[in-house]
């Protein structure tokens, strides 16, 4: 009897240990590998969700440098609304926008000190933000060649259709406006914001056309490539002529609005 229960417990013991070794081969096996799998493949997908997180973000936020210091232009004039770039000429100038007098700034620098040269400006009934459809800015045409004087080099049919004076660049202190120039002509004295209601679509189309086919004779360049469509926005900017009565009007269209930081 004492021999039979010694083999029962005999058995009992080998099949504990037998038992016992698969667990731990089964381990080895199957639980050892699995951890090794699972931290490079939670740390690819965290990785994979960042990525997609991110790029959206990124391409909402991409920003263009922007070349203007509006914190310190502020604290010189609250009333410097943007700045107006033009390559290959003098063109490279605050614009000022007064909220007392449309032609406060026409013989006053950007401190709004006196200053025969004035400063080139838009008047009250435009949007500083340059949403509105037509836009005008003034400046004078003066013999040093100063403020708005190189708009005349657009004269010049192989500067007007030359590729580096195609755009010029306005800044907002969070945006850069890239415009397009479509024409360039001698208009008469009439005064653009006053004379025509772009509120209406006929209207504008007027404007459109006259930007297009221009009705002067001299001094008459335009893009013929570039159609305009009332769902445009127009920059319109307005000198003197060197003699006679008028306006030389340099025409842009809006082709391009980014962002800045």
């Amino acid at each position: 009897m004492e021999s039979k229960n010694r083999g029962k417990l005999y058995v009992i013991i080998i099949v504990i240990i037998l038992l016992v070794i698969l667990g731990i081969a089964g381990w080895i096996l199957f639980g050892s590998s699995s951890g090794v799998e699972t931290l490079p493949t939670q740390a690819q997908t965290t990785s994979t969700s960042e990525s997609k997180s991110d790029s959206p973000t990124k391409s909402k936020v991409s920003k263009v440098k922007n070349p203007i210091d509006f914190k310190s232009l502020d604290k010189r004039n609250e009333e410097i609304v943007a700045w107006i770039k033009i390559p290959d000429t003098q063109v490279d100038y605050p614009v000022l926008q007064s909220m007392t007098a449309d032609d406060y700034y026409l013989h006053r620098d950007l401190n709004g000190n006196s200053s025969y040269a004035g400063s080139i400006y838009m008047e009250i009934c435009n949007s500083d933000d340059f949403t509105d459809r037509v836009t005008v800015l003034y400046g004078h045409n003066m013999i040093n060649g100063s403020m708005f004087a190189n708009l005349h080099k657009f004269e010049d049919k192989s500067f007007f259709d030359s590729k580096k004076h195609r755009y010029f660049y306005v800044y907002l202190p969070d945006r850069k406006l890239t415009y397009e120039v479509v024409s360039a002509y001698v208009y008469d004295d009439r005064h653009i914001m006053n004379s025509f209601n772009f509120a209406e679509d006929e209207v504008f189309k007027t404007y459109l056309d006259s930007i297009q086919n221009p009705r002067s004779l001299t001094k008459n360049v335009r893009r013929l490539d570039r159609k305009l469509t009332t769902d445009d926005k127009i920059l319109t900017l307005s000198t003197c002529l060197n003699s006679g009565d008028g306006r030389y009007l340099l025409q842009g269209v809006l082709v391009k609005d980014e962002f800045t930081g």
